[in-house]
C-alpha cells in the first residue's frame, strides 16, 4: 500500500546524496548517568568484618582502588563536560569520586538509596568468603538470580523500587546533563537489568573503577554502555 505525499503533513524533500546513519544522540531532556563502580576496597578477613554504615559493610579503598579512582578522575575529566557528581552514603564511594570532584571542582552529593545491596547475614565481608567457597546458598543465588536466597537478605522488590526510585530523582533533578553516579556492582547491575526488562543478574560483575552509562528519559531508560575499563588498563 502507498503512503500518500501529504501523509503526516508536506513531504520531504528528496536528499540526492542520500542518507547517512547517524550516531546516537540523547533524547531532548534525557539525562545521561555515567555509573561508576567504586574502586577496589580493602580486603576481607577471617574474624575481622568490617564496619557498617546504613545496614552495610562500609570498607574503605585498597591501594588498587585509590590508583583506580585517579585513572577514572583522568578518563571523566577529558571527556564531554560533567554537571554533576553522586555518590552513595558509603565512603569507597566518596574516595572513588574525590578526584575527579577536586578536578572539577564539584561538590558530591549523596543518593542513599544507591547504597550497595543488603546482605542480611552475609553483611561485613562474609559475602566474599561464601562466594568463594562455593557455598550451597551462593550456588542457589546465582542459579535463581536473587540477592534474598542469603538469610536477611533484601528483597527483590524492595531493591527495585529504591533502585528505579534513585535513579529517576537523579535524572529528573539533571535534565538535560551528563552525571557520574558513584555506586555499587550489585546496582549497576539491577539499574541496567530493569533498564532492558532482562534476567536480573544479566549485568552482574561490573569490575571495580568501571564505567557503564545509562540515557533516562522519563520512563525510557536506554543502556548505552557496561563494564567499560579501557582507562584502567595503562600500566
Amino acid at each position: 500500500m502507498s503512503i500518500p505525499d501529504d501523509a503526516g503533513g508536506a513531504a520531504a524533500a528528496a536528499d540526492p546524496a542520500g542518507y547517512r546513519q547517524l550516531r546516537f544522540t540523547p533524547p531532548p531532556g534525557s539525562c545521561v548517568l555515567l555509573l561508576v563502580r567504586h574502586g577496589e576496597s580493602e580486603r576481607a578477613r577471617p574474624g575481622q568484618p568490617f564496619g557498617m554504615t546504613d545496614g552495610r559493610a562500609d570498607p574503605e579503598l585498597a591501594p588498587e582502588g585509590v590508583r583506580q579512582a585517579g585513572l577514572v578522575a583522568e578518563r571523566l575529566a577529558a571527556g564531554p563536560p560533567i554537571d554533576a557528581i553522586f555518590v552513595t552514603s558509603l565512603r569507597r564511594t566518596a574516595q572513588t569520586a574525590a578526584p575527579l570532584a577536586r578536578r572539577l571542582g564539584l561538590e558530591p552529593k549523596v543518593e542513599r538509596d544507591l547504597r550497595e545491596v543488603g546482605l542480611g547475614e552475609w553483611e561485613g565481608g562474609l559475602y566474599r568468603k561464601m562466594v568463594s567457597q562455593n557455598h550451597p546458598i551462593a550456588q542457589r543465588m546465582r542459579a535463581e538470580e536473587r540477592w534474598d536466597v542469603i538469610p536477611g537478605a533484601e528483597p527483590s522488590g524492595q531493591l527495585t523500587a529504591r533502585v528505579r526510585g534513585a535513579v529517576e530523582r537523579v535524572a529528573a533533578a539533571h535534565p538535560g546533563q551528563r552525571v557520574a553516579v558513584f555506586t555499587h556492582g550489585g546496582v549497576i547491575g539491577w539499574a541496567l537489568a530493569l533498564a532492558c526488562g532482562s534476567r536480573p543478574f544479566a549485568f552482574i560483575g561490573a569490575d571495580n573503577g568501571s564505567v557503564s552509562e545509562l540515557v533516562v528519559a522519563g520512563p525510557m531508560w536506554i543502556v548505552r554502555r557496561y563494564n567499560d575499563t579501557s582507562h584502567l588498563d595503562k600500566d
